[in-house]
């Protein structure tokens, strides 16, 4: 691990979603005040480690936004792949590259070859040659 971070945020299989601080320019203390207050708490046994208070309760969502509040503080984090916030330019981005791709692809639903001219427009159906009818209202409401 890079230790030009100052925390890591990942998965842990006992522990669930767990955070640690690596730097030593943060002091344990700083670390405990600062996972705490963003729903983490200490493991026991395992000094230095911090897992996510009741992650059943939306905690991916909680733990990336631990990570966001921590990097907008001024912090270096490391997340691995499932922690990780998604930039959501990025994320925008990826989507319309699909779609673009989707849209240049020949459907596979069709099997004859298309035409060539596009009709102009929707016909226009004939005029009836019958009054249409008009129902009106009983007078109840509802």
């Amino acid at each position: 691990m890079n230790s030009s971070f100052h925390f890591a945020f990942g998965t842990h299989p006992q522990h669930g979603l767990v955070a640690a601080a690596l730097s030593p320019a943060v002091p344990p203390h700083l670390a405990h005040w600062l996972l705490t207050h963003e729903q983490f708490e200490p493991v026991p046994g395992t000094p230095g480690l911090f897992r996510l208070t009741e992650p059943e309760r939306d905690g991916l969502r909680r733990a990336r936004q631990a990570i966001q509040d921590l990097r907008r503080t001024g912090y270096t984090v490391h997340a691995d792949y499932v922690t990780a916030p998604v930039d959501p330019r990025i994320a925008f981005a990826d989507r319309r590259s699909r779609l673009v791709q989707a849209a240049t692809r020949r459907s596979t639903q069709h099997h004859t070859a298309p035409t060539t001219a596009l009709p102009s427009g929707r016909p226009v159906p004939p005029k009836p040659t019958y009054a249409p009818t008009v129902h009106q209202p009983t007078g109840r409401t509802r």
